[in-house]
């Protein structure tokens, strides 16, 4: 059997795929932060180039990719999707496990699939320089690469919890010539009101995107940029799917199951979303969505109007959120310490399309060894949330005889966290779960706003 199966680049998909075309429950729309009311593009110009805008509104089922993108995609596109036949042996099971490897990009992750397009749209627009948030530094890294190419100038204000546990994610950032601070930063208004009460505070991403979203609007010559949440986000990202699709039917084979993890859900739609078309069209597939148990947005969250940073400055978005103010533990999955989720998720997961689940921080890791001993690559700590569901319904089936055709995307490499696996060696990694009382004390502090029925 083969174990590798590659695309040619000729191959490669010429347009992302929109799900917005083909939800059955539409997306409740954006709400102005300071008026309550619908938001139109001309609410949005300010920090985005209007072809992302368009994007982010499209009615289109499919969005051609430029092609400059394309040709920067080159680089490293299209990735390869790999039988793990050695986990596999190791777990006894009749089920057939792939993994669509995307640690082979330039940043070592998935994050470069929009950063490049991203970084694109904006040089077409005259935009100069880009602002951004990062929690783990796969996407300040990305952003920085891609900014890179395109002769932008590009600022990271990097969660600062990650900012001391990755210092070489840092480095990567000022190698591709973007300048990174530890956030909350005393740069902006936003990080200074955060610093005056918590001088101590690790930061969150909903912090991050407060001061980023305030470095691009104070700035004529900046926009901002973000990795994931946004339909323009997910939509880039549905290369990963797309590829997979194509690939699969290289060796007559369809997944049963697809599985990502997910922090505010650029990974997981990536390689769900398509998959999610083929379920709506008919077929048999599940979609899981795997998150830690110390941020469980989707699994223990409520589904309301919040905003999408601590500041209170972007728009609300109808989502599964534990509220804007929460501040998730320090866990090493920094890429996953989100409060809120993509909208198209939370509406995926609300009409039945996908499902969610959560993990211990001790039993990821515990995962992402097996998966290095057998396989080789030492996973990112997000990507190993995936890796453990993998490995849980491959046991499944051995328990039930069953023979399913299992995906999941390795959406990074662990290069630069060897410090979480240090940890987890030393028997210093903390399973941390939420208790209901702090998840209710943190919703109780969101204003309401009635969401509209799908």
């Amino acid at each position: 059997m083969q174990q590798k199966i590659y695309l040619e680049e000729r191959e490669m998909p010429t347009a992302y795929y929109n799900i917005l075309a083909d939800m059955p429950d539409k997306l409740a729309p954006p709400l102005h932060p300071g008026t309550g009311k619908p938001i139109g593009p001309e609410d949005l110009s300010a920090i985005f180039p209007m072809e992302l805008i368009k994007q982010e509104m499209s009615p289109e089922r499919f969005i051609p990719i430029p092609e400059e993108v394309q040709r920067i995609y080159r680089i490293y596109r299209p990735t390869p999707l790999i039988r793990a036949f050695n986990l596999e042996r190791v777990l006894d099971t009749p089920a057939e496990i792939y993994y669509k490897y995307e640690g082979v990009s330039p940043a070592g992750s998935h994050k470069p699939n929009t950063a490049i397009p991203q970084a694109y749209y904006n040089k077409q627009a005259g935009i100069k320089r880009l602002a951004t948030e990062t929690g783990a530094g796969q996407w300040g890294s990305a952003l920085s690469f891609a900014c890179g190419l395109f002769g932008l100038e590009c600022k990271v204000y990097m969660v600062r919890v990650s900012y001391d546990q990755k210092p070489y994610r840092r480095s990567m950032i000022r190698t591709w010539g973007a300048e990174v601070v530890a956030s909350p930063s005393p740069d902006t208004n936003a990080g200074r009101n955060v610093l005056a009460q918590h001088p101590d505070s690790p930061g969150s991403l909903g912090m991050a995107i407060s001061e980023a979203v305030e470095d691009a609007a104070g700035r004529d010559d900046t926009n901002y940029s973000l990795g994931s949440v946004l339909n323009h986000v997910l939509l880039h990202q549905t290369i990963i799917g797309l590829e997979c699709i194509t690939q699969m039917e290289k060796i007559d084979r369809f997944p049963d199951i697809v599985i990502g993890c997910v922090g505010g859900g650029s990974n997981f739609g990536g390689i769900a979303i398509p998959f999610v078309r083929e379920r709506i069209l008919g077929k048999r597939v599940r979609s899981i969505a795997v998150e830690p148990a110390s941020c469980p947005t989707l699994t223990r969250g409520e589904f309301r109007y919040d905003f999408g940073d601590t500041a209170m400055m972007t728009p609300l978005l109808a989502m599964h959120t534990l509220g804007h103010n929460f501040i998730p533990p320090s866990i090493h999955a920094g890429g996953l310490r989100y409060h809120g989720i993509a909208p198209i998720l939370s509406r995926l997961l609300l009409s039945g399309l996908i499902e969610a689940r959560s993990y211990m921080q001790n039993e990821v890791f515990e995962s992402a060894v097996l998966f290095a001993r057998t396989e080789g690559i030492i996973p990112a700590p997000e990507s190993s949330h995936a890796i453990k569901a993998a490995m849980d319904e491959a046991m499944r089936a051995r328990e039930e005889g069953t023979k399913p055709v299992i995906l999941f995307n390795l959406s990074g490499h662990g290069h630069f966290d060897m410090s979480a696996y240090d940890a987890y060696f030393a028997g210093k990694l903390e399973n941390i779960e939420l208790t209901t009382e702090e998840i209710r004390a943190s919703l109780a502090e969101l204003k309401q706003f009635p969401v509209p029925a799908a």
